[in-house]
């Protein structure tokens, strides 16, 4: 019985060292760093520098240089006293830029207004050779001049008492520009116009010698380039003191309209007037006048 007990205990120690033998052979593994079941962390963040094109505006493009115009010889006449009271260019009834005008909508054909009929009214139409009726771009109204407001007055709301006052009429490209054609002579030698302003896009003529809106009929040609010479001759006598003034005869050219249109306002003894009106304007062409207006009540 002792024998068997020993024999047992051998085997059992035999089996326990052989088994501690085959574990002490299994590999190792390193242990990883990072814990189980855990994410890893991202990258630091990197900054990298913004650089942003923004889309330069288009530059607008440029207007053309006004056309060469081939030399002309003009003439001035004297200028009924007294001159005018402020310079040409500063004074709201000689300079139409200083009053501006803004778009209007509006019939872009001939219309007509009951009241009297002055058969000496300066006709639109002579502007262009031959004379005609062109077609109407568009409309616009000429601002008042508040006379109070500082020494030289300023700038007003738009002029309510007609709903045009300035007209911008379709013309040829670079085509020839007169003065509206009239009867009446203001000096000898056939003049009808006296030059009281002038800039390179801008004409304001009277059809009287006197300095002044307030007597007579006056025209304001816009947008269109005005002959070199002209605005030479007019700034020679208005720098000279304005006792004589270039002087104008029907059918004679003032500019070209190069840009394919003119802009024109109509007054008389100040007030400004429909552009538009046949009975006033467009006389001989009557029969296409089929708007009819009353007339505004003028103010004096």
């Amino acid at each position: 019985m002792r024998n068997g007990s020993a024999w047992f205990s051998g085997l059992m120690f035999a089996i326990i060292i052989g088994a501690a033998t085959i574990a002490s052979q299994r590999p190792v593994y390193a242990q990883t760093t990072t814990p189980v079941a855990e994410t890893i962390p991202p990258p630091a963040p990197l900054f990298l520098p913004l650089i942003a094109f923004e889309k330069a505006a288009p530059e607008p493009t440029p207007l053309p240089p006004p056309p060469a115009q081939p030399p002309r010889t003009y003439a001035t006449v004297p200028v009924e006293p007294p001159p005018t009271d402020r310079p040409a260019e500063i004074h709201g009834d000689l300079n139409l830029a200083l009053r501006g005008y803004t778009p209007t909508t509006g019939f872009l054909g001939l219309v007509n207004y009951d009241g009297d009929v002055d058969d000496q009214a300066p006709q639109i139409d002579g502007i262009f050779n031959p004379p005609r009726l062109p077609p109407f771009r568009a409309l616009y109204k000429v601002h008042d001049w508040d006379w109070n407001c500082g020494p030289d007055g300023c700038r007003g709301a738009p002029i309510e008492e007609y709903p045009v006052t300035l007209l911008e009429m379709e013309t040829g490209v670079n085509e020839p520009i007169s003065i509206p054609r009239r009867n009446p002579s203001i000096y000898a030698g056939d003049f009808k116009a006296l030059v009281l302003y002038a800039e390179e896009r801008r004409l304001t003529i009277t059809y009287t010698r006197r300095d002044t809106a307030a007597v007579g009929y006056m025209i304001h040609l816009e947008d269109f380039a005005v002959h070199p010479d002209l605005l030479a001759l007019y700034r020679q006598m208005n720098a000279a003191g304005r006792n004589r003034l270039p002087a104008l005869r029907n059918g004679e050219i003032v500019g070209v309209a190069d840009r394919g249109a003119v802009k024109i306002a109509m007054r008389d003894t100040g007030s400004f007037l429909d552009p538009r009106t046949c009975k006033d304007w467009w006389v001989a062409y009557m029969d296409q006048c089929k708007v009819q207006f009353s007339a505004p009540k003028r103010k004096h």
